[in-house]
């Protein structure tokens, strides 16, 4: 009898060391969809997608198949024949900016460093799938996913329009941080050098009462001589 123990083991090894995706998929929204034919109702999906790589590029695509699966991999190829070069500027946008999208109305604004993606589901799959890591953000018409998300993908189309058009020149992460920690760097100094000031006030303040003292005991002893 064979041990199959050995090819399960390379199977698994295979998986382990597997490479990662160069994008990441999120799923939006399934519907279930009918279509007449000649010989009835023909049922089917339609999937919306959102691929990206979380390093500047996103895209959406809507499939339609008669399983799910294969609705989530046709959407997925149409995503990625679309993708968008996000702008962005260190970790966030580089400005606000106000869409509308047929039902969907939203608000896109720039965040500091460290306050995270404030956004609903929609505006969050797509910023966080194109490498986006502060966002805030305010839904003010439809709450419908796939509008949501057509009409964020729409706003940040714009922003690359206007940087472009502009000639705006944005910062890397990398750059971002390196300004983020030489401004940390001088606050450090400004707090050090804030610190020995008022040490040497306390010091002179002690002194100051010191002399006092001595100015004090000076006065009674020369009316003790009186």
């Amino acid at each position: 009898m064979m041990n199959n123990s050995g090819g399960r083991q390379g199977g698994r090894d295979q998986n382990r060391h597997r490479e990662p995706k160069e994008f990441e998929e999120k799923v939006i929204q399934v519907n279930r969809v009918s279509k007449k034919t000649k010989g009835g109702n023909q049922m089917g999906f339609s999937v919306l997608v959102v691929v990206g790589d979380k390093k500047g590029r996103v895209g959406v695509g809507l499939g339609k198949a008669k399983d799910v699966l294969s609705s989530i991999q046709k959407a997925v190829k149409k995503a990625k024949r679309r993708l968008l070069n996000v702008p962005i500027q260190g970790t966030t946008i580089p400005f606000a900016i106000e869409v509308k999208f047929g039902a969907a109305h939203i608000i896109l604004k720039p965040a500091p460093a460290g306050s995270g993606i404030i956004a609903g589901g929609a505006i969050r799959a797509v910023v966080d799938a194109a490498g986006i890591r502060d966002i805030s953000s305010k839904i003010k018409g439809t709450s419908n996913p796939a509008s949501n998300v057509y009409a964020t993908m729409k706003g940040l189309t714009n922003i690359r329009a206007l940087v472009d058009t502009k000639g705006i020149v944005l910062k890397s992460v990398i750059e971002a941080e390196r300004i983020e920690k030489e401004k940390m760097r001088e606050l450090a100094a400004v707090a050090a050098e804030a610190e020995q000031i008022t040490k040497r006030a306390k010091e002179v303040k002690k002194e100051m009462k010191a002399v006092k003292s001595m100015v004090k005991v000076g006065e009674k002893k020369g009316e003790e001589k009186k």
